[in-house]
């Protein structure tokens, strides 16, 4: 019996001795897990040092953003951190902590996840976007009805510069769900002119000197040909299309624009010169049911008429 008398009081300790005692029968129960435990710690500070500075390096080289490079980096080498903590517990003998853990981690992933459903649709959507590499810093695109060069893809929004000067923030989400024109992909772009030429040309003639026209006045790449496909009989003009590519890494929108409108002038400037004729819009008017007739013949059966008329009228009137 372990009884101590204090200020007139008696106090048992035996109660407490028994626990001491059960706690160091215990430890000594599970000293070689504990032991191993220890070991396992050890082992994963070694393990999760290594793997971080492999994991940094390899998500840096699959990554361009440096942002997104050290996001990826420290969520895989926290999952190297669980790994190894759900390990040593259940060295441990601690199951029911480690379902505990898992079942809390759960509610709470849940519960974030509902609550921050867009930021974190953003944030994985821009990972997505870095390593794919769909694009990259200073490209021309478009998306989303937004054409400009790309300035930065960050966490959670891709940043463009339209030509006009204005910033425009896109969510990744967006950017990675919707269609993407990238306009310095292949470094090459085709310019498309419309035209067309009076029914009266030699739509031979027409084809040989557009192409020719083309290809001395405008920097073209000579390693595709230049097209040109007469595709519709319009109301006044014969209709064709030209195309012709660009010089291979000059897809920015300035040498497009520069390439169209060199081929315009060129075009124009041939046309003149060998009088081929841009038709206005001609509207035809066809007097009479079947078929037309000339403006003259009507203006002249119309004067006939009205003289007819008057001489009736000067007779009528004499008698």
């Amino acid at each position: 019996m372990y009884l101590f008398e204090i200020f007139g009081l008696e106090l048992d300790f035996q109660p407490l001795i028994e626990e001491l005692r059960s706690w160091w029968a215990g430890l000594l129960k599970h000293l070689p897990n504990i032991l191993l435990a220890i070991i396992v710690i050890a082992i994963g500070f070694m393990v999760t040092k290594f793997a971080k500075r492999y994991i940094d390096r390899v998500s840096r080289r699959m990554v361009h953003d440096s942002t997104v490079a050290g996001l990826i980096a420290s969520i895989l080498t926290a999952l190297v951190v669980l790994a190894f903590l759900f390990l040593t517990l259940s060295v441990l003998q601690l199951t029911g902590v480690v379902a505990t853990i898992l079942g809390a981690a759960g509610v709470v992933g849940l519960a974030l996840g509902l609550a921050f459903q867009d930021p974190i649709l953003n944030l994985f959507s821009g990972i997505m976007l870095s390593i794919r590499n769909l694009f990259k810093e200073g490209d021309l695109i478009e998306v989303s009805g937004y054409f400009g060069k790309v300035q930065k893809v960050n966490l959670r929004n891709t940043i463009l510069m339209t030509l006009q000067g204005q910033e425009v923030l896109i969510p990744n989400k967006t950017v990675a769900q919707e269609p993407i024109k990238n306009y310095n992909r292949y470094g090459m772009r085709r310019v498309d002119i419309g035209c067309g030429v009076s029914y009266g040309d030699d739509l031979s003639k027409v084809r040989e000197l557009t192409i020719k026209a083309i290809k001395d006045s405008v920097a073209y790449d000579t390693s595709k040909d230049v097209q040109l496909f007469f595709n519709e009989f319009g109301n006044s003009s014969i209709n064709y299309t030209l195309r012709f590519w660009i010089a291979e890494n000059k897809t920015g929108q300035a040498d497009f624009l520069s390439a169209q409108s060199e081929a315009i002038m060129a075009i124009k400037r041939v046309y003149d010169d060998n009088d081929i004729m841009i038709p206005f819009p001609i509207r035809t008017l066809d007097f009479g049911i079947k078929g037309g007739e000339k403006l003259s013949e009507m203006l002249g059966s119309g004067k006939n008429d009205n003289s007819g008329d008057q001489n009736f009228d000067n007779e009528h009137q004499s008698t």
